[in-house]
């Protein structure tokens, strides 16, 4: 079970990943520091998990351009209208 995804793109960030990892380790601290050394524990492993995940394993993916659109040979374009034919006033051609 994949608890963090590195590819969402919310990831992509590096500020992002420091914060996740920062408040995991700073939890930790403040639980040690309140004198619970279980949630301490558990607080840095969650921040271990989220470096492990956010830093070690991560692949930073250049964000996907779309590609160009190339014309289809059936979308040809029209070719011109002659000047000779002008529309009239009700939008057809003389």
């Amino acid at each position: 079970m994949q608890l963090i995804d590195p590819k969402h793109p919310a990831y992509q960030r590096l500020w992002v990943r420091i914060a996740i990892v920062a408040v995991w380790f700073g939890w930790a601290a403040v639980e040690i520091v309140g004198g619970d050394p279980f949630w301490a524990v558990l607080s840095a492993a969650a921040g271990a998990y989220a470096f492990y995940m956010l830093f070690w394993t991560f692949n930073a993916q250049p964000e996907a351009a779309s590609p160009a659109a190339a014309p289809d040979a059936d979308d040809e374009e029209e070719p011109a209208a002659p000047a000779a034919e002008t529309p009239s006033k009700d939008g057809q051609a003389k």
